[in-house]
């Protein structure tokens, strides 16, 4: 059984249990009945002042039966245990980091530094996200490398961003891939066994003696909402796995992967010592990789912008619409107007003395 309520579309596990709802016109005529039986019972007051306050507090007299009235309501309808999406937070996502390092980071086009206003937006981002939700950190140049498991706590998060150590190269479907693995340690993804698998079919001695990786069935990308990886960088693929077969690991696992790109897109940077092309940014091959995973791409030419992209994904990120029942709530909610009711009773009640 399915209805809207407050405009949320919502279902019962328990419909049968609506039919209790039928005793609710009942209170209000148990209601009317105490208070004729009170009314034939004759009464007599010392104080005419008590009196008047008395007939002055008329309507507060009402108030908490009608309280007591709404929370029954209330609890009868959460009998039913309604079942609705609404907007949560989800405490079982993860977030993985994926956070360039490579010394093309030292450029100050934007200021002072790639690097430096990717760790202050980085920040931003870990303050404003809901503390449910984890989030892992892994840095990449010639290398990738997991700085920080996947974790609730940010503080060593931002101890680990404040600690990068710049290094030559880029690796970026490298960090892709180690994102994976910490996402799905089941899977046995590995860096090595990745990079064999595009270079030859055949393994060597020490490949052989390790668990060959997980078969999986591809689902669509985008598609797996307990997970998501946010990827920063400001150049292209120099070294190691290729950036678009490991997006398309991603794709497989319904990982989406949201790209921010940094830094210069056309031309070249000035440098003391001089930098290659490579300095320049990748972006169709930042683009394709947050096409095939249904994630978005975002370019941050500035600081400033930097900052806004890592908060406009922190408002994607943070909520999603789940099914969710309802009953312990409602439950909630009830009591809190019982206590209410109680307590305005005690208030607005008659006093002897």
């Amino acid at each position: 059984m399915a209805i809207i309520a407050c405009g949320l579309p919502m279902f019962f596990l328990s419909p049968l249990n609506l039919w209790l709802l039928v005793v609710l016109p009942l209170l209000p005529l148990a209601y009317l009945w105490l208070l004729r039986r009170r009314k034939s019972a004759p009464l007599t007051f010392s104080n005419v002042a008590l009196v008047r306050t008395a007939a002055g507090l008329s309507w507060k007299r009402h108030m908490p039966p009608a309280l007591l009235a709404l929370a029954c309501s209330v609890l009868l309808f959460a009998a039913a245990r309604p079942v609705a999406k609404v907007p949560l937070p989800w405490a079982k996502s993860t977030i993985m980091l994926a956070m360039d390092i490579s010394r093309s980071m030292r450029v100050t086009d934007v200021k002072p530094t790639r690097l430096a206003a990717a760790q202050e937006a980085a920040k931003l981002f870990l303050s404003e996200l809901p503390r449910g939700i984890e989030v892992g950190l892994v840095t990449f140049a010639g290398t990738s490398q997991v700085a920080q498991a996947a974790t609730l706590d940010r503080e060593p998060l931002v101890a680990a961003i404040n600690g990068f150590q710049m290094q030559l190269g880029t690796a970026i479907g490298s960090a892709i891939v180690l994102c994976l693995s910490e996402l799905f340690p089941d899977h046995g993804i590995s860096l090595e066994g990745v990079s064999n698998a595009y270079k030859s079919q055949s393994r060597s001695l020490d490949d052989k003696n390790k668990p060959p990786p997980k078969q999986i069935t591809p689902v669509p990308p985008g598609s797996y909402r307990s997970a998501a990886i946010i990827l920063l960088s400001d150049g292209r693929r120099t070294m190691g796995i290729d950036t678009i077969e490991a997006a398309q690991m991603a794709a497989d696992r319904g990982v989406r992967i949201y790209v921010v790109g940094l830094g210069t897109v056309d031309g070249a940077v000035d440098m003391p010592e001089g930098m290659p092309i490579y300095l320049r940014l990748d972006e169709p091959t930042l683009r394709e990789v947050a096409r095939i995973t249904g994630g978005d791409y975002h370019y941050a030419g500035t600081a400033e912008q930097l900052r806004s992209v890592y908060q406009n994904l922190g408002s994607t990120l943070q909520v999603q619409k789940r099914e969710t029942e309802l009953s312990g709530l409602l439950a909630l909610l009830a009591a809190v107007i019982a206590v209410v009711a109680a307590g305005l009773s005690v208030v607005w009640g008659p006093r002897v003395g």
